[in-house]
């Protein structure tokens, strides 16, 4: 399925006034994608620690952090999160751009959003002169894994991700923008 010829899509840096849009967007997207598979306590404190507004305020106030949206007519359908710098959670390569966040609610998945996140992401790197995207999937993920081998990414790596006392396994995949 691909997104309808006359549905507009638009990608909006955003900013501090958008922390509660952001707040509502990041744990819904994150719930549903992942609430079941995990152990409901860790779950709990990871969404209320890692997704909380303080941590996304301090987020966005960091400009080595950039979030956008994704609206698909106006509405709200999902959004994307780009680390450079220190704030990468693993690699911190100068000639990356983490690619930390990708979420796209329900509704609007299948459509090819999130190939149109990617090329965005490319983007942005391209612009600002990086050589490749890098990110961590769930190596539990098989889904979102052959989505992004579908769109490039190779996997180099991986490193542990924590829901809350939960250690799990995040592959690291990247995408060189040579290679486009």
């Amino acid at each position: 399925m691909s997104l309808p010829s006359d549905m507009e899509i638009l990608f909006k840096p955003c900013s501090d006034s958008d922390l509660d849009d952001l707040f509502w967007i990041s744990r819904v997207t994150f719930q549903i994608a992942f609430e079941a598979q995990n152990n409901p306590e860790d779950f709990a404190h990871y969404i209320n620690t890692a997704l909380s507004k303080k941590t996304l305020a301090t987020e966005l106030s960091n400009p080595e952090c950039r979030f956008y949206f994704v609206y698909v007519k106006n509405t709200l359908a999902g959004f994307f999160k780009l680390n450079d710098g220190k704030a990468q959670t693993d690699i911190f390569d100068n000639k990356a751009l983490e690619l930390e966040r990708i979420y796209v609610l329900e509704d609007y998945q299948n459509l090819g959003i999130g190939r149109m996140i990617i090329e965005e992401a490319l983007k942005i790197a391209g612009d600002a002169g990086k050589t490749y995207i890098w990110l961590g999937v769930w190596e539990e993920n098989n889904k979102a894994i052959k989505f992004y081998e579908d769109n490039g990414f190779v996997k180099f790596g991986r490193h542990p991700y924590y829901i809350g006392q939960d250690k799990q396994m995040d592959w690291l995949m990247k995408l060189e923008l040579s290679t486009l």
